[in-house]
């Protein structure tokens, strides 16, 4: 049984980083949130040490080391992003693995650091990419790699997960805390194309404001267009029709790519892999944190050359502006 203390106890993503160290038969013996509201806990480890204050949580772990001769193995992180970069180098500092929500880091520049430090304490940094441990993204990966090698795929990805107006005065709504829509909500799938079709090429984005962002990404194997937004007007009719907030399609080839269902236990196969010695590292990470970070810092060029057909949808107001 491994030891794991957590921060970022209260956020969206924890419940399941929670049910990934129970269903791994593991102890978490210690939580940090600045905000309080974290009754799931019960669910999983009523009796885990919760903190608002990270010096406290800090001074805990100390204490559990001295008094108690507890090794803390992992730390996992489901902070915002903007701060896994603090919350990484203290768990490695701690003498523990780090288990990390994606994005890893907003900058490339950032990885090269955490390298370092990983070298500098003998610790490991893991990222979770779920989407790599998906049958259906498996399974692509495999027919991709048993296809024709110069072979590239036409590809559409399109993203709406619509939020409401709390999103904007969240952290999320903050470019230099989030990195802005793409980074936000679309990392993972920029890690799944990186790691199915191999090495960028070409980056192009043709729309980028504050509920949407559409490009187009060239890969060693596939020209993609894609599509990302938090818009509930942009949803398809028939997911509104049936009360949906969320609507994913791939096509390869003009082919949907099923992958629809299957996403509640990945963070459980990730932390088994991980557990395994399998995880997945600062390295792993460096294409699609290149992709966020080029998407965010580059003018949208307007709808020129390939862009993906929701793209000509009519823009809409910030509902702050």
């Amino acid at each position: 049984m491994k030891n794991f203390a957590l921060i970022g106890a209260a956020g969206y993503i924890a419940p399941r980083h929670l049910k990934a160290i129970k269903e791994t038969d593991n102890n978490l013996v210690a939580a940090l949130d600045n905000f309080d509201s974290v009754g799931i806990m019960d669910s999983y480890f009523p009796n885990t040490d919760f903190f608002v204050e990270f010096e406290r949580f800090d001074r805990h772990l100390e204490k559990l080391k001295y008094d108690k001769g507890l090794t803390l193995d992992y730390v996992s992180i489901c902070t915002p992003n903007y701060l896994h970069d603090a919350h990484i180098r203290m768990a490695l500092r701690r003498g523990a693995d780090a288990i990390c929500e994606k994005p890893l880091v907003l900058n490339p520049w950032n990885i090269d650091a955490l390298a370092h430090i990983e070298e500098e304490t003998g610790r490991k940094i893991n990222n979770i990419l779920q989407l790599r441990v998906h049958p259906s993204i498996i399974a692509l990966k495999e027919k991709i790699k048993n296809g024709p090698k110069d072979k590239k795929y036409e590809v559409d990805l399109t993203y709406l997960t619509s939020r409401g107006h709390w999103y904007y005065t969240s952290w999320k709504g903050d470019v230099s805390k989030s990195g802005g829509i793409a980074t936000n909500i679309g990392v993972h799938f920029y890690d799944m194309l990186s790691w199915i079709f191999g090495k960028v090429q070409q980056n192009v984005v043709h729309v980028h404001t504050h509920d949407r962002a559409a490009g187009y990404l060239e890969f060693e194997n596939a020209r993609v267009r894609w599509f990302l937004s938090i818009n509930f007007d942009l949803l398809p009719a028939e997911a509104k029709a049936k009360g949906k907030s969320t609507y994913r399609s791939i096509t390869v080839e003009g082919e949907e790519l099923e992958f629809s269902e299957g996403f509640t236990d990945l963070h459980t196969i990730s932390y088994q892999e991980i557990l395994k010695g399998n995880g997945y590292g600062v390295e792993d990470a460096r294409q699609s944190i290149e992709i966020v970070h080029n998407i965010r810092n580059q003018q949208a060029v307007g709808l020129n050359g390939d862009y993906h057909p929701l793209a000509k949808e009519k823009l809409s107001s910030h509902p702050f502006h």
